[in-house]
């Protein structure tokens, strides 16, 4: 414990001889603060995203202050180093309270100052703080050349405040709501650069007018001491909801699998469908409607169309570059190819040492899969992009069903931060709008299993049954998807290529969501590799 004329060390409490305003030009107090107890707090947080590496030690990268009026806090940015040669940078904004009563859920440290005594907390559970922060994004003015930038849409009027509250429990970010109203979410992890999640999220309600999306309101960033403009916060309209897409769809599969008892529905009389094959709902075997039931397949086709409009909105810009559509090329070949070898290779080593946890289908599949490993590898590097025709464009990047909400009879699509594996460059690199396709189509696979694995004592069937339902159920989902979206992309002369080449950059994608999926499953839930296995095994075999 380090101990000097600044700062000392009694049992837990800390002292310093500067005021709250200048605590962190004592650099002894930082020196003490970061590695004797920044390094336990942060540990304990649920939205610190180190848990499964080593923590070196933690520096502090940038600090700047939040202030209004006489209100003093300070947004630390803390560079995290890990023993296995790799960092993050998280932001914790801090303040100084001297009643106990207000640090009894976020308390850092105890500290003695020049002039008083109190408690350093993490700020945003501190509702002064968040009262600063909706006063400064409400009064932004229209040009901010300060270090930490605050702004707001044009032509709305902010309220004044009222109220703010945690939305749900901390997960990778912290969600404040203000009013019942709006939402600010708080970034924890940041990244050197505009989070995708703000950059798309005004471009699309802002620029394009959006509607299945939470409207952009506002937001706050800083200029760090490289000129780079790092977001801390995004402000949006709450939306009104029922839950999310996910949600809804297990509830619907699980009425589809309770009929086949209930209606004594045969596998065998069920006509097949090629996957793929587009499907206009009119179009659909009596028996297979009779099945699934009109709702859950409008449900899928009004899905296809917002997902459309979407790609549509992200797809339509020619001046902002960040934007503009770009064909395919070799440079975005070399990329893809260098990214997903080596995500393959990583796959492969937790597959092989991970077997033992894996019984029955599962562990056939997982050695079908170790089996199968150059015909993948030979296809994850085989991509030709002189054979395709259509554009690359800004995508969701992580669209799943829990990524939308369910509102009535619409959909509100949100959360665009991307793939949390990927660096924030590689989120930000235009794709083929069939890639978020994939994700969704993923999505129903899940679903679909999901549904099996959390009913199964209410089903007559075996699980190899319900799977088989499973996978015809998913093949009319995916046509019913196919046949809007393609419809709705064509009349809007968004070039998502001709039939061949939606095809392949389907499986492709389909391939490489199933294989990042598997990462996860074996890590978390090795009981669960049953789908992306069954996912590549399917475009395998298909």
């Amino acid at each position: 414990m380090c101990q000097n004329k600044n700062i000392s060390a009694k049992p837990s409490v800390f002292a310093s001889a500067n005021q709250w305003e200048e605590i962190l030009d004592d650099k002894n107090f930082i020196k003490v603060f970061l590695s004797d107890v920044l390094e336990d707090y942060i540990l304990k947080q649920r939205w610190y995203g180190g848990k499964s590496s080593h923590l070196k030690y933690i520096e502090l990268s940038e600090y700047f202050r939040i202030q209004h009026k006489n209100e003093v806090y300070f947004g630390l940015i803390l560079e995290v180093n890990f023993v296995e040669a790799f960092y993050h940078h998280y932001f914790l904004p801090i303040a100084f309270v001297s009643d106990e009563a207000f640090a009894k859920e976020s308390k850092i440290l105890p500290l003695k100052l020049k002039n008083q005594e109190g408690f350093i907390i993490d700020a945003m559970h501190l509702e002064a703080f968040r009262k600063v922060v909706y006063q400064r994004i409400c009064t932004a003015l229209p040009v901010d050349k300060t270090p930490v930038q605050y702004h707001k849409t044009e032509n709305f009027s902010f309220p004044e405040y009222t109220s703010s509250r945690f939305l749900g429990a901390e997960q990778s970010n912290t969600s404040i709501v203000y009013n019942d109203i709006f939402i600010v979410k708080f970034f924890r992890r940041i990244y050197a650069d505009k989070n995708p999640d703000y950059e798309m999220s005004r471009f699309l309600s802002d620029k394009k007018e959006f509607k299945n999306t939470p409207p952009y309101l506002g937001s706050m960033n800083i200029i760090d001491s490289e000129n780079t403009n790092i977001t801390i916060a995004l402000m949006q309209k709450l939306v009104a909801n029922n839950g999310d897409a996910w949600d809804y769809f297990l509830k619907e599969i699980h009425k589809i699998y309770t009929s086949i008892d209930v209606k004594n529905i045969n596998f065998n009389d069920l006509p097949d469908v090629e996957i793929f094959k587009r499907k206009k709902i009119i179009e659909l075997p009596p028996l297979i409607v009779d099945w699934v039931g009109l709702n859950l397949l409008n449900k899928v086709k009004l899905l296809a169309q917002r997902t459309a409009e979407m790609h549509i909105a992200l797809g339509s810009e020619f001046e902002e570059t960040a934007f503009t559509p770009t064909r395919f090329n070799g440079d975005y070949t070399v990329w893809l190819k260098n990214r997903l070898t080596y995500q393959f290779q990583n796959r492969l080593n937790l597959t092989e040492n991970n077997l033992h946890k894996l019984e029955g289908y599962s562990l056939q599949l997982a050695k079908e899969f170790l089996d199968h490993k150059n015909e993948i590898r030979k296809r994850l590097v085989n991509f030709d992009w002189t054979k395709l025709k259509g554009e690359r464009i800004r995508i969701h990047g992580d669209y799943h069903l829990g990524q939308i909400l369910v509102q009535d009879d619409d959909f509100c699509i949100l959360d665009f931060e991307g793939e949390p594996e990927s660096t924030i460059r590689d989120r930000k690199v235009k794709q083929p709008p069939l890639k978020d396709v994939a994700g969704l189509f993923r999505s129903f696979h899940y679903a679909i299993y999901s549904t099996i694995f959390n009913n199964q004592t209410s089903y007559s069937k075996t699980q190899e049954e319900l799977s088989e339902y499973g996978e015809l159920l998913y093949k009319y989902m995916v046509g019913i998807f196919l046949e809007t979206y393609r419809e709705i992309t064509q009349e809007a002369n968004l070039s998502i290529g001709y039939t061949n080449e939606r095809i392949y950059l389907l499986k492709y994608c389909l391939l490489e969501k199933a294989i990042y999926e598997l990462g996860y499953e074996l890590n978390s839930r090795p009981k669960w590799t049953i789908i992306p296995l069954k996912g590549i095994a399917n475009i395998l075999n298909s």
